[in-house]
Protein backbone atom coordinates (compact mmCIF):
# COMPACT_ATOMS: atom_id res chain seq x y z
CA UNK A 1 0.00 0.00 0.00
CA UNK A 2 1.06 3.56 -0.76
CA UNK A 3 1.82 5.55 2.33
CA UNK A 4 -0.38 8.40 1.83
CA UNK A 5 -2.96 5.30 1.53
CA UNK A 6 -1.84 4.06 4.48
CA UNK A 7 -1.66 6.78 6.67
CA UNK A 8 -5.83 7.89 5.22
CA UNK A 9 -6.85 4.34 5.75
CA UNK A 10 -5.68 3.53 9.08
CA UNK A 11 -8.39 4.27 11.64
CA UNK A 12 -8.95 2.73 14.77
CA UNK A 13 -11.24 -0.65 14.41
CA UNK A 14 -13.12 -2.45 17.52
CA UNK A 15 -14.86 -5.30 16.29
CA UNK A 16 -12.59 -8.06 15.00
CA UNK A 17 -13.01 -11.46 13.25
CA UNK A 18 -11.78 -14.31 15.88
CA UNK A 19 -9.12 -15.29 13.52
CA UNK A 20 -5.21 -15.44 15.04
CA UNK A 21 -2.46 -13.16 13.90
CA UNK A 22 0.41 -15.09 12.17
CA UNK A 23 3.46 -15.26 14.25
CA UNK A 24 4.85 -13.31 10.81
CA UNK A 25 2.91 -10.78 11.10
CA UNK A 26 3.17 -10.00 15.19
CA UNK A 27 7.14 -10.10 14.54
CA UNK A 28 6.80 -7.52 11.81
CA UNK A 29 4.85 -5.30 13.90
CA UNK A 30 7.15 -5.33 16.58
CA UNK A 31 9.80 -5.07 14.30
CA UNK A 32 8.44 -1.91 13.49
CA UNK A 33 8.15 -0.69 16.90
CA UNK A 34 11.91 -1.27 17.64
CA UNK A 35 12.87 1.05 14.58
CA UNK A 36 10.61 4.29 16.07
CA UNK A 37 12.71 7.12 17.08
CA UNK A 38 13.99 7.34 20.57
CA UNK A 39 14.64 10.81 22.60
CA UNK A 40 18.37 10.53 23.29
CA UNK A 41 18.24 6.53 21.78
CA UNK A 42 17.75 5.61 25.08
CA UNK A 43 15.25 2.76 24.02
CA UNK A 44 13.16 2.75 27.32
CA UNK A 45 9.87 0.92 25.58
CA UNK A 46 9.20 -2.82 26.05
CA UNK A 47 6.22 -4.87 25.01
CA UNK A 48 4.35 -7.51 26.57
CA UNK A 49 2.36 -9.44 24.08
CA UNK A 50 -0.98 -11.00 25.21
CA UNK A 51 -2.86 -13.59 22.97
CA UNK A 52 -3.69 -16.36 25.24
CA UNK A 53 -7.53 -16.44 25.09
CA UNK A 54 -7.88 -16.72 28.76
CA UNK A 55 -5.61 -14.01 29.82
CA UNK A 56 -7.53 -11.91 26.60
CA UNK A 57 -10.30 -11.94 28.48
CA UNK A 58 -8.81 -10.85 32.06
CA UNK A 59 -7.19 -7.69 30.33
CA UNK A 60 -10.46 -6.72 28.11
CA UNK A 61 -12.04 -6.54 31.19
CA UNK A 62 -10.26 -3.83 32.62
CA UNK A 63 -10.68 -1.81 29.52
CA UNK A 64 -12.65 0.75 28.11
CA UNK A 65 -14.21 1.21 24.94
CA UNK A 66 -14.97 4.43 22.23
CA UNK A 67 -16.20 7.25 24.99
CA UNK A 68 -18.42 8.89 22.21
CA UNK A 69 -21.03 5.82 22.09
CA UNK A 70 -22.76 3.75 24.41
CA UNK A 71 -21.51 0.39 25.88
CA UNK A 72 -23.67 -1.76 23.86
CA UNK A 73 -22.51 0.15 20.63
CA UNK A 74 -18.46 1.19 21.29
CA UNK A 75 -17.70 -1.97 23.15
CA UNK A 76 -16.89 -5.02 21.56
CA UNK A 77 -19.15 -8.51 21.94
CA UNK A 78 -17.07 -11.67 23.30
CA UNK A 79 -17.06 -13.44 19.60
CA UNK A 80 -16.02 -9.54 18.47
CA UNK A 81 -12.97 -8.50 20.87
CA UNK A 82 -9.49 -8.67 20.02
CA UNK A 83 -7.26 -11.72 18.88
CA UNK A 84 -4.18 -10.07 20.79
CA UNK A 85 -2.90 -6.95 22.93
CA UNK A 86 0.17 -5.85 22.92
CA UNK A 87 1.24 -3.94 26.37
CA UNK A 88 3.21 -0.90 25.61
CA UNK A 89 5.34 -0.15 28.51
CA UNK A 90 7.89 2.28 29.47
CA UNK A 91 10.54 1.29 32.22
CA UNK A 92 11.20 3.72 33.99
CA UNK A 93 14.91 2.92 35.40
CA UNK A 94 15.68 4.24 31.75
CA UNK A 95 13.10 7.07 31.33
CA UNK A 96 10.57 8.41 32.97
CA UNK A 97 6.83 7.85 31.68
CA UNK A 98 6.37 11.70 31.06
CA UNK A 99 9.37 12.03 29.27
CA UNK A 100 8.47 8.73 26.67
CA UNK A 101 5.45 9.44 26.07
CA UNK A 102 6.36 10.60 22.54
CA UNK A 103 8.60 7.57 22.13
CA UNK A 104 5.57 5.09 22.54
CA UNK A 105 3.25 7.28 20.23
CA UNK A 106 5.97 7.00 17.85
CA UNK A 107 6.10 3.15 18.50
CA UNK A 108 2.38 2.53 18.48
CA UNK A 109 2.20 4.54 15.32
CA UNK A 110 4.58 2.55 13.45
CA UNK A 111 3.17 -0.81 15.06
CA UNK A 112 -0.42 0.38 13.64
CA UNK A 113 0.53 1.24 10.45
CA UNK A 114 2.41 -2.11 9.96
CA UNK A 115 -0.78 -4.27 10.73
CA UNK A 116 -2.99 -2.45 8.65
CA UNK A 117 -0.77 -2.57 5.61
CA UNK A 118 -1.24 -6.54 6.09
CA UNK A 119 -5.18 -5.67 6.65
CA UNK A 120 -5.00 -6.12 10.38
CA UNK A 121 -7.04 -3.72 12.43
CA UNK A 122 -6.06 -1.82 15.85
CA UNK A 123 -7.59 0.05 18.36
CA UNK A 124 -5.46 1.86 20.92
CA UNK A 125 -6.39 1.81 24.39
CA UNK A 126 -5.41 4.68 27.13
CA UNK A 127 -8.73 3.87 29.48
CA UNK A 128 -7.84 1.34 31.29
CA UNK A 129 -7.22 -0.13 34.41
CA UNK A 130 -3.94 0.24 35.04
CA UNK A 131 -3.03 -0.72 38.94
CA UNK A 132 -4.96 -3.84 38.16
CA UNK A 133 -3.36 -4.86 34.91
CA UNK A 134 0.43 -3.75 36.43
CA UNK A 135 -0.43 -6.33 38.85
CA UNK A 136 -1.99 -9.64 37.02
CA UNK A 137 0.39 -8.68 34.45
CA UNK A 138 3.25 -9.42 36.80
CA UNK A 139 5.36 -5.64 35.82
CA UNK A 140 8.20 -5.73 36.98
CA UNK A 141 8.61 -2.12 39.71
CA UNK A 142 9.01 0.46 38.00
CA UNK A 143 7.76 -0.32 34.58
CA UNK A 144 4.71 1.76 33.52
CA UNK A 145 1.83 1.06 31.08
CA UNK A 146 1.28 3.76 28.77
CA UNK A 147 -1.33 2.22 26.80
CA UNK A 148 -2.75 -0.92 25.43
CA UNK A 149 -3.03 -1.80 21.51
CA UNK A 150 -5.48 -4.19 20.14
CA UNK A 151 -5.55 -6.41 17.29
CA UNK A 152 -7.36 -8.75 14.71
CA UNK A 153 -9.06 -8.42 11.88
CA UNK A 154 -11.54 -5.77 11.37
CA UNK A 155 -15.45 -6.55 11.30
CA UNK A 156 -16.36 -3.22 9.71
CA UNK A 157 -14.92 -0.60 8.17
CA UNK A 158 -13.75 3.31 9.74
CA UNK A 159 -14.13 6.20 7.43
CA UNK A 160 -12.74 9.16 7.57
CA UNK A 161 -15.50 12.68 6.12
CA UNK A 162 -15.17 16.29 6.71
CA UNK A 163 -15.56 18.02 10.18
CA UNK A 164 -18.87 19.66 10.19
CA UNK A 165 -18.59 21.36 13.79
CA UNK A 166 -18.29 18.21 15.84
CA UNK A 167 -15.48 15.63 16.49
CA UNK A 168 -17.14 12.90 17.83
CA UNK A 169 -17.14 9.20 15.36
CA UNK A 170 -20.43 7.50 15.02
CA UNK A 171 -21.96 4.53 13.43
CA UNK A 172 -24.00 4.48 10.55
CA UNK A 173 -26.68 1.96 10.56
CA UNK A 174 -24.31 -0.90 9.18
CA UNK A 175 -22.49 -0.42 12.39
CA UNK A 176 -19.53 1.26 9.94
CA UNK A 177 -17.50 3.94 11.80
CA UNK A 178 -17.34 8.15 10.45
CA UNK A 179 -14.74 9.72 11.83
CA UNK A 180 -14.67 13.70 11.60
CA UNK A 181 -11.38 14.88 10.28
CA UNK A 182 -10.71 18.78 10.63
CA UNK A 183 -8.99 20.08 7.27
CA UNK A 184 -5.23 21.02 7.03
CA UNK A 185 -6.24 24.64 6.90
CA UNK A 186 -8.25 24.36 9.79
CA UNK A 187 -5.17 23.14 11.82
CA UNK A 188 -2.44 24.79 10.44
CA UNK A 189 -1.07 28.73 10.58
CA UNK A 190 2.22 29.83 9.33
CA UNK A 191 4.73 31.96 10.83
Amino acid sequence: MELMELLKTRRTYRRFEQKPIPDGDLEAILESARYASSAGNRQPLRYLVIRDPEKLSHVFEHTKWAAYLPPEQGTPKETERPVMFIAVLIDENIASASAAGTDAGLAISNMTLTAWDRGIGSCIIGACDRPWLAEHLALPPKWYLHSLVAFGYPLHTSVCEKFTGSVEYYLDDKGNYHVPKRSVKEVTKEF
